[in-house]
């Protein structure tokens, strides 16, 4: 059977599942509200995680949840050691996953250029007035 899927990838998402709960049930901190944990990069090594997030709001609720998740890593940390079977548990590094806004802005211009396209066509058209 080839190595499609390697440990750090399954490491990953059984940490992606985890957190999720985690942050959902057991984490009381105010300044994380509704986030999502869009994805977990695992190094080969399984020594550090890099996990994804996203979060609803301008770049305050951001920063905000940011902080707060940062400061909760030690907490996340010890508890996924609890959940996980797993000699160590990687360093938890969070990251906002901006996918989702640069999608957003990708598609609006894409959706002006298509107008303005559009609009200049339609002038090319029109008969000239004597």
């Amino acid at each position: 059977m080839p190595r499609d899927y390697s440990r750090a990838q399954r490491v990953g998402d059984q940490i992606q599942r985890e957190l999720a709960e985690l942050v959902r049930e057991g984490l009381k901190d105010p300044r994380v509200g509704m986030l999502t944990i869009a994805g977990v990069e695992v190094s080969r090594d399984l020594a550090h995680a890099k996990v994804f997030f996203t979060v609803l709001g301008d770049d305050e609720a951001i920063k905000v949840t940011s902080e707060g998740l940062r400061k909760a890593a030690g907490f996340l940390r010890r508890e996924l050691g609890r959940r996980m079977r797993i000699r160590s548990v990687p360093e938890l590094h969070f990251h906002y996953d901006d996918t989702q806004r640069e999608g957003a802005r990708i598609s609006a211009l894409i959706d002006q250029a298509l107008a303005e396209d559009k609009a200049r066509h339609r002038d090319d058209n029109d008969p000239p007035s004597s």
